[in-house]
């Protein structure tokens, strides 16, 4: 499709040009006009949006969330943003090159003046004069090197940060893909529970047209079916609600023309697959790999690296230059233009001890707030997992108990549904029974959708990732080397 409309493109730009295009240019230049055209207009024609598969499951969803989702798309380009605060924090630690060039030309002498307030004449007439400075930090108390660490670091933190976002994107997938899934399986409830009711509705009626049974049984089982229809169209659309919840979390935006979406068919189920947790060993692991915790840690390091630049304002800092001048000379001659070097440093020392006591205050309070966000954020993790834990336990207990509950429900309506037939029970218990058997069965998925939840929410917790994403280039940490010598 992206071939053709490129090929679409060509076309009216072809046909575009052979109406505007003057006829006198030379064919060199009108294909040169032409290619330039079609290159604007297919910069101009619309990227084209991403579409789902027909049949979407699990991890297919996971992959368009890691390219299509908004929240991880903004925190790849806050990542970008701290790359170019890298890049100018770097530059302070490099020569800096000025070069200057003038030109005037005066009917009176007049004085201009000079880089380091030393006076120039200019003569009557034409005068120039270019210059090139080159100047370099060579000492500055320990502050650049410091900054440069607090950049990196900085750096470092927002990839973490990236990668924090993209376990809870991708956590928000998952559960949003269950709740499809529960969605799914409880309208496939409702419909079996309506098409049981329907089935005694029919033996029903035939029993009442036959005289064994009363026209208040018939009744009875009408309006069991016209009741058990409003659970099964709530499910439908609960479906929907759910559908359009996954999208948001996938970051699929479609094609806003349609007002009803053609949904893909969602391919898994809610199993209950029992797994073991170690409850020590998940508090351990969200210590060591949660990215939250080692973007908090960061940034206490990137604190540390404040109260350094804060403390460099004590000492002098130490600047050297050097360059050449080239200006007009006696002649109008180039040849004859005056020449030379120049070299010169420059010492700068802050005396205001109270000013920086007070920038040194405030660097030890952001890294003593630094450390205690890191604490409280550890034991707010420790808390999830455990929360996280607990609820494993439970939906593990529930679908377990759920199992035979299950089997004994579907017994219990066949029994009342043959002594039904048999004429040995009422309409009344194969409805009783019927009801019972839904709200097991109904019970038993959400059991096993909690489960599920549940487990992913302790991999989120303990900061095992969906995917093996976190040795890609995008996520790659800087290199520590840096071009040149950092002053101290």
């Amino acid at each position: 499709m992206r071939i053709r409309l490129l090929e679409l493109t060509f076309a009216s730009v072809e046909v575009w040009s052979r109406v505007w295009i003057p006829r006198g240019l030379t064919p060199s230049r009108r294909a040169v006009l032409v290619a330039l055209f079609a290159g604007t207009a297919a910069l101009a024609s619309p990227a084209p949006r991403p579409t789902l598969p027909e049949r979407l499951d699990l991890q297919q969803a996971i992959a368009f969330a890691l390219e299509n989702n908004f929240a991880i798309r903004q925190a790849r380009e806050r990542v970008r943003a701290q790359e170019g605060v890298v890049t100018t924090v770097t530059a302070t630690a490099r020569p800096t090159i000025a070069a200057s060039a003038d030109y005037q030309h005066s009917e009176v002498t007049t004085i201009q003046t000079q880089t380091g307030g030393t006076p120039l004449f200019v003569p009557v007439g034409p005068s120039w004069r270019m210059t090139m400075t080159v100047t370099q930090t060579v000492l500055a108390g320990g502050g650049v090197r410091a900054s440069l660490r607090g950049a990196d670091l900085a750096r470092e933190a927002a990839v973490l940060d990236l990668q924090d976002v993209i376990d809870g994107a991708l956590l928000d997938v998952r559960l949003r893909f269950y709740d499809v899934l529960l969605a799914r399986e409880q309208i496939a409830v409702e419909a079996q529970n309506v098409e049981l009711l329907r089935t005694q509705l029919h033996y029903a009626t035939a029993r009442a047209q036959a005289g064994t049974i009363s026209d208040f049984e018939r009744l009875r089982a009408e309006v069991a079916v016209a009741n058990a229809t409003v659970p099964l169209i709530q499910s439908q659309n609960e479906l929907r609600l759910r559908v359009e919840d996954l999208f948001r979390a996938l970051g699929f935006v479609g094609d806003r023309t349609d007002s009803v979406r053609k949904l893909p068919e969602f391919l898994g189920a809610l199993a209950f697959e029992p797994a073991s947790f170690d409850l020590m060993a998940a508090m351990t692991a969200a210590r060591t790999n949660r990215p939250d915790l080692r973007r908090l840690e960061k940034f206490v390091a990137a604190r540390e690296t404040g109260v350094t630049v804060a403390r460099s304002r004590y000492y002098p800092n130490l600047v050297i230059s050097g360059g050449g001048e080239l200006r007009k000379g006696p002649t109008d001659r180039f040849r004859d233009s005056s020449d030379g070097l120049r070299v010169g440093a420059l010492s700068r020392v802050e005396v205001n001890p109270r000013a920086t006591a007070g920038t040194i205050i405030q660097a030890n309070s952001q890294l003593e707030q630094a450390r205690l966000a890191h604490s409280e954020a550890t034991l707010a993790a420790e808390v999830e997992v455990r929360r996280a834990y607990s609820a494993i336990e439970q939906s593990a207990e529930l679908a377990n108990a759920l199992r035979q509950t299950v089997g004994q429900a579907e017994e219990a309506v066949r029994l009342a549904t043959a002594r039904f037939e048999a004429g040995a029970a009422t309409q009344l218990d194969v409805l009783t029974a019927q009801v019972m058997l839904t709200k097991a069965k109904t019970t038993q998925i959400q059991a096993n959708h909690g489960y599920n939840v549940a487990v992913a929410r302790l991999r989120k917790a303990t900061g095992t990732p969906d995917l093996e994403y976190r040795g890609s280039p995008a996520l790659e940490q800087p290199s520590a080397a840096r071009a040149g010598t950092a002053p101290k």
